[in-house]
């Protein structure tokens, strides 16, 4: 739905509270440009048991092409299990309230893509 440019842009909006955080584009395996920046760990977020093997699959992966990175995985808080960027954008494309899912900013861009 949105170009990297604007995921980038609206990250950084979203982040805008926490000087220490950069967001940084890059093209390529994401285990080459953590080495190239020095970083020693991925953080991956698993809702479900469906994402639990995809997820395995790329950290044992991403381990074996890169083996000194470290992949940690974090679980939702059971309130935002069910979440997914699908559903949010089922939401807003139907002119839906997506603002207890997403930025304020977040959910402005949704309405300007879906406005008919």
């Amino acid at each position: 739905l949105f170009d990297q440019d604007e995921r980038v842009n609206m990250i950084c909006e979203g982040i805008s509270d926490f000087p220490n955080v950069k967001v940084i584009k890059y093209q390529g395996l994401t285990v080459d440009f953590a080495k190239k920046i020095g970083a020693r760990t991925l953080v991956r977020g698993m809702r479900a048991v469906s994402d639990f093997e995809f997820e395995f699959q790329m950290g044992l992966l991403n381990r074996r092409l890169v083996d000194d990175i470290e992949t940690i995985f974090l679980m939702p808080s059971a309130a935002f299990i069910f979440l997914n960027s699908t559903a949010v954008k089922t939401i807003a494309q139907n002119s839906g309230d997506v603002s207890q899912f997403v930025t304020p900013f977040v959910a402005e861009e949704l309405r300007k893509k879906f406005v008919v």
